[in-house]
């Protein structure tokens, strides 16, 4: 079975930096789409980050894409996110996702998702 776990979540100060890992099984990160999205209480669940399979190429949200790092961990199947000078507002779930295609084409069709990781950041 295909299987999502995300780790690394956990509490900061605003500025303060995490990164958070998803251990994949059943699916090769190298070569989907694979994605990184969160969901504050009250709010929508929104894209943070994204790349392709097989590419260096990624997508991230306008307004993260100066503070966030996706990538790949290669050999151990995981895909990691980095998350440099937190803000209050970056407070959410935070939940790793994977496509069955290459290409992502966007922040829709990820049929696969983890349990998520709560990150809370304090001012």
């Amino acid at each position: 079975q295909v299987r999502l776990a995300e780790s690394g979540g956990g509490s900061v100060q605003a500025g303060g930096s995490l990164r958070l890992s998803c251990t994949v099984s059943g699916l090769p990160v190298s070569s989907r789409c694979m994605g990184w999205f969160r969901q504050a209480p009250g709010k929508e669940r929104e894209g943070v980050a994204s790349c392709d399979g097989l590419s260096v190429r990624t997508y991230y949200a306008d307004s993260l894409k100066d503070r966030f790092t996706i990538f790949r961990g290669g050999a151990e199947n995981t895909l990691y996110l980095q998350m440099n000078n937190l803000r209050p507002e970056d407070t959410a779930m935070y939940y790793c996702a994977a496509r069955l295609t290459r290409i992502c084409g966007g922040w829709a069709d990820f049929a696969y998702w983890g349990q998520g990781t709560q990150v809370t950041v304090s001012s």
